[in-house]
């Protein structure tokens, strides 16, 4: 009986905790057979970007992509491939509204109660007042991998995601996290 609770309760963590993941949106092309595709290449850098990178963090990207996109059984190549990737990383400031409940402080009174001749203890429990208002400044990090169709340059798919950041730039786990789930969608 206890290694099935056991095996029950760690079962439900593992479907907790792997809805707590960061969520990929997707728009694609449904006439395109993917199945068909093995082969990429990226599209050169200032070509297709909105805006610029530094090296480490476009070096760090194409590595986690290249790694998904290995696992998954394609390869890179430059010279014939079947679709062409770009990426684009946007950061942002976004003004969040936050409410949170107010709640009373738990009381005790005391009472004299003259029939028993003794102080007796009335307990009042926290009780909801409303709710405060207020304003934080949050990062928002946008990761869009966008793949093309390479005899064309027609968009085919396209996949992003958005989590909030710690900093200015993208850290390692951020980037490979956001790559995983997109890349999940993907294959």
């Amino acid at each position: 009986m206890k290694k099935t609770n056991w095996l029950f309760f760690a079962v439900m963590n593992i479907f907790i905790l792997a809805g707590c993941g960061t969520a990929a949106h997707v728009q694609k092309d449904n006439s395109f057979d993917f199945s068909k595709v093995k082969t990429y290449a990226w599209v050169p850098a200032g070509k297709d970007s909105t805006h610029k990178t530094n090296d480490l963090t476009d070096t760090k990207i194409r590595q986690s992509v290249d790694k998904q996109l290995r696992a998954n059984g394609w390869r890179e190549n430059n010279t014939n491939p079947d679709v062409l990737l770009v990426y684009d990383v946007d950061i942002a400031k976004e003004d969040r509204s936050v409410r949170n409940p107010v709640y009373s402080q738990p009381t005790t009174r005391w009472f004299y109660n003259p029939y028993s001749r003794r102080y007796v203890s009335v307990y009042y429990p926290s009780e909801f007042i409303g709710y405060d208002n207020s304003h934080e400044t949050v990062t928002e990090g946008t990761f869009t991998l966008t793949v093309k169709k390479a005899s064309t340059e027609k968009t085919i798919w396209q996949g992003w995601t958005s989590s909030e950041i710690n900093g200015k730039h993208l850290t390692d786990r951020e980037i490979d996290d956001n790559v995983k789930v997109i890349i999940r969608k993907l294959v």
